[in-house]
């Protein structure tokens, strides 16, 4: 997946926007006929039989001309997938499965060409059938075949392209080192290493930030000019937090990918975690779920050797001699009657995260350092 800033003109702004509004009808319209299909006759309709009719609907509707057949049909694409997710959720008896909402005004912030109709020019410039050459700060180069194209408006209204590519993995050198990795709100990882990341806890920096323009925001009339103006300065807030946490994971999991041929990470179910009360702003602030997400797909690319390991008795066990004790939180040195290890908690979390995954690979297992 590529993704690059797009700089429209007004013209440009103008279009794009109609073009959102359109597919966010068709998208409404679209739900609408599968719902009162079922009520009424019940019948469910498919995707292809929906898309069927859409020479029929342009004569209704001339504007829908104006947007290319292919984000069109999309949009039928995305009707289903939201109806085969709500049924998927009904087979495994979920508390609320949630049935496809009809989409409100911009609530609908993106529209994609499946196959044809755009392209890319020498001048960093992409090419949008019935839209035209919008320039693009390219900063770095695509490679690969070229499958999706998806133009996306943040809350904020920039505007971004994404390009999803078919293309050959691009393996890094062999290198033998091996490192296990354990998360923490202390420190943000901690590595088998005795290296640690800081956990640069941006949220927690931007919180009076966040509180004193939504506090302005709370205090301005309830559907007035001025509220609507402001909600974009809310949104630049947390827009920049975002930014932020995103860059710092995407640089931290490149420089552990680069480093390191072997990579043992512990397999936490965040979502669980962050029912607790006490520490659920500062999990969603650390971003794990993101870091496992991307250390994931760099190993894969890079040809690296990657694998989650159960997280249980991790903190709990001695690196050295395997001695089991239970470890408070507020604990942060282990200390090992048996063997006399001195070591630091997640320390001697990572160098368990690293021996377990080892041996799952059949690789040779370490000890933990004499400190």
């Amino acid at each position: 997946m590529f993704q690059y800033r797009i700089f429209p003109n007004k013209k440009q702004v103008k279009k794009l926007n109609e073009t959102l509004e359109e597919c966010r009808w068709l998208y409404n319209h679209l739900l609408a006929n599968r719902k009162e299909a079922y009520e009424q006759r019940g019948e469910s309709l498919t995707c292809y039989g929906q898309i069927d009719t859409f020479l029929t609907l342009k004569q209704e509707r001339l504007t829908l001309k104006g947007v290319h057949s292919q984000v069109l049909q999309n949009v039928a694409v995305r009707v289903d997938l939201a109806f085969k997710a709500f049924f998927r959720r009904i087979r495994e008896h979920a508390e609320d499965p949630g049935y496809p909402r009809f989409k409100g005004k911009n609530r609908y912030d993106s529209f994609t060409f499946p196959q044809s109709g755009f392209s890319l020019t020498h001048d960093e410039r992409v090419c949008l059938a019935k839209i035209g050459s919008i320039k693009m700060v390219s900063h770095r180069a695509v490679r690969g075949t070229f499958k999706t194209c998806t133009i996306r408006r943040s809350s904020t209204g920039k505007w971004y392209v994404s390009f999803s590519v078919e293309c050959d993995p691009l393996h890094l050198p062999e290198t033998p080192t091996q490192v296990g990795i354990d998360v923490g709100l202390k420190t943000f990882a901690t590595l088998s290493t005795a290296e640690e990341i800081e956990n640069p806890r941006f949220f927690r920096k931007e919180e009076k930030t966040l509180a004193r323009v939504q506090r302005k925001h709370a205090k301005l009339v309830k559907g007035s000019k001025e509220r609507r103006k402001h909600r974009k300065v809310v949104a630049r807030v947390h827009e920049r937090i975002a930014f932020r946490r995103e860059n710092f994971t995407h640089q931290e999991s490149r420089k552990i990918v680069d480093r390191f041929g072997v990579i043992c990470m512990e397999d936490l179910h965040v979502n669980p975690m962050t029912h607790n009360h006490c520490l659920a702003k500062s999990i969603q602030d650390a971003a794990w779920s993101a870091f496992f997400s991307q250390l994931s797909s760099k190993a894969e690319e890079a040809g690296r050797q990657f694998i989650k390991v159960n997280p249980a008795y991790t903190s709990q066990d001695c690196s050295k001699c395997h001695h089991r004790q239970k470890m408070p939180l507020s604990e942060r040195i282990y200390h090992c009657p048996c063997c006399l290890l001195s070591i630091d908690r997640d320390l001697n979390a990572s160098l368990n995260i690293l021996s377990v995954g080892l041996h799952a690979l059949s690789l040779q297992p370490v000890e933990a350092p004499c400190l």
